[in-house]
């Protein structure tokens, strides 16, 4: 059975700095592609950040490209997150996702992605 296990988010202050792991219980990690998604209470799952499973080519929304850096090291069946110059509104549930190589549609949509961890909390404070 499939299982992302997120880890590294806390309390942190604006202009900070957090690094968030993904470690996933996948045999063939290396074949699939990894996302990022984050939810605050009362909105949908929004796309953060993913990398694919071939060239690990990455691809960020808006809201946090040049701040933030998602990698993944296949050694180790993980992926990263690294939040520099962290805002208030980057406040929310960050949320691991996976999706099989050959899934065709955008890595911004959730319906395209096959496993998803349970989240974990990144606050930042003002």
């Amino acid at each position: 059975q499939v299982q992302l296990v997120e880890s590294g988010g806390g309390l942190v202050q604006a202009g900070g700095s957090l690094r968030l792991s993904c470690a996933a219980s996948i045999r063939t990690f290396s074949s699939y592609s990894m996302g990022w998604f984050r939810q605050i209470p009362g909105k949908e799952r929004e796309f953060v950040a993913a990398i694919n499973w071939s060239v690990g080519k990455p691809y960020y929304a808006a809201s946090v490209k040049g701040r933030f850096t998602i990698s993944r090291d296949n050694a180790k069946n993980t992926v990263y997150l690294q939040m520099n110059s962290l805002k208030p509104e980057d406040t929310a549930v960050y949320y691991c996702a996976a999706r099989q190589a050959g899934r065709r549609g955008t890595f911004v949509r959730e319906s395209t992605y096959d496993y998803w961890g349970q989240g974990t909390q990144v606050t930042v404070s003002s």
